[in-house]
């Protein structure tokens, strides 16, 4: 990216708007990689981030990022799920399907104006699944909460770039809160955004190390019946999705590791 560009693209960033990473999970086509450099950036967004991508971009990826090269010629690069979100404090999913082990699923406006909130300081990972197969369980399961683009019955299945660039949207009308009308016929109003502060949160790599310091505790106190690991498993995503719909902040973290700690001490010293 020459200095000229860069200095455009930093002027026009916001802070929250820099703290949000759009990323994608094994693309396979340039061109929906092209196609969401230029989306975001339509929006006023610059982090995209790619998990697993093809090795090259072609000459189809760079004409779909029409103008939005320089996105494309800084993006990030990483070879899992999780070193993408280590260090954002909130990571949200997007999908199609719905069900209960898909956790909490928002309308795409709803979430983004959470989102929109909690990025004024903090990072947040938003997660598109691969073109054919979206986000795989395991990876719903580190997201706190989903997000969902309502979409005909007869194809409720959207282009990945589209979708990337329907949350991006989202993302940028959050800015200026709902401006429609409420439903409920005359009288009703306008809500604005929520702009109450949301502190400092702990990285996503800190609270899944928690995490596992929790489902420690968990087979200490005996809380878990000896060997039953889907009621385990089924405990822990619900940690994970709770803690992961508002973060934690350091002190909140420090609390819990230390409870945690208290735990497994008392527990060592009554069986010695």
């Amino acid at each position: 990216m020459d200095k000229q560009t860069s200095e455009t693209v930093n002027y026009c960033m916001k802070a929250w708007q820099d703290n949000i990473y759009f990323v994608l999970v094994e693309p396979k086509e340039p061109g929906n990689i092209g196609a969401s450099a230029r989306a975001i950036k339509n929006m006023g967004f610059r982090n995209l981030c790619l998990v697993n991508p093809p090795p090259e971009m072609n000459d189809e990826g760079r004409w779909f990022a029409r103008n939005a090269h320089d996105v494309l010629d800084s993006v990030m690069i990483y070879r899992s799920v999780a070193d993408a979100v280590r260090d954002k404090s909130i990571v949200v999913g997007t999908t199609r399907r719905r069900g209960k082990k898909r956790g909490i699923i928002m309308p795409a406006d709803e979430g983004a104006s959470r989102i929109h909130r909690i990025a004024a300081g903090n990072k947040i990972a938003v997660l598109f699944g691969r073109e054919a197969r979206g986000l795989f369980n395991e990876e719903v399961e580190e997201c706190g909460f989903m997000l969902n683009i309502p979409s005909s019955r007869l194809q409720p299945s959207l282009n990945l770039s589209h979708a990337v660039l329907i949350v991006a949207y989202e993302l940028f009308r959050a800015e200026y809160g709902r401006t429609g009308p409420v439903a409920g016929g005359p009288g009703s109003y306008v809500v604005g955004p929520d702009t109450s502060p949301v502190p400092a949160l702990a990285g996503h790599g800190e609270v899944a190390d928690l995490c596992e310091s929790i489902s420690e505790s968990l087979e200490l106190l005996e809380y878990i019946k000896r060997g039953d690991r889907n009621i385990k498993k089924k405990i822990m995503i619900n940690v994970k999705h709770f803690i992961g719909r508002a973060g934690l902040t350091e002190w909140e973290l420090k609390m819990l590791r230390g409870l945690c700690h208290q735990v497994k001490k008392k527990v060592e010293r009554g069986a010695a």
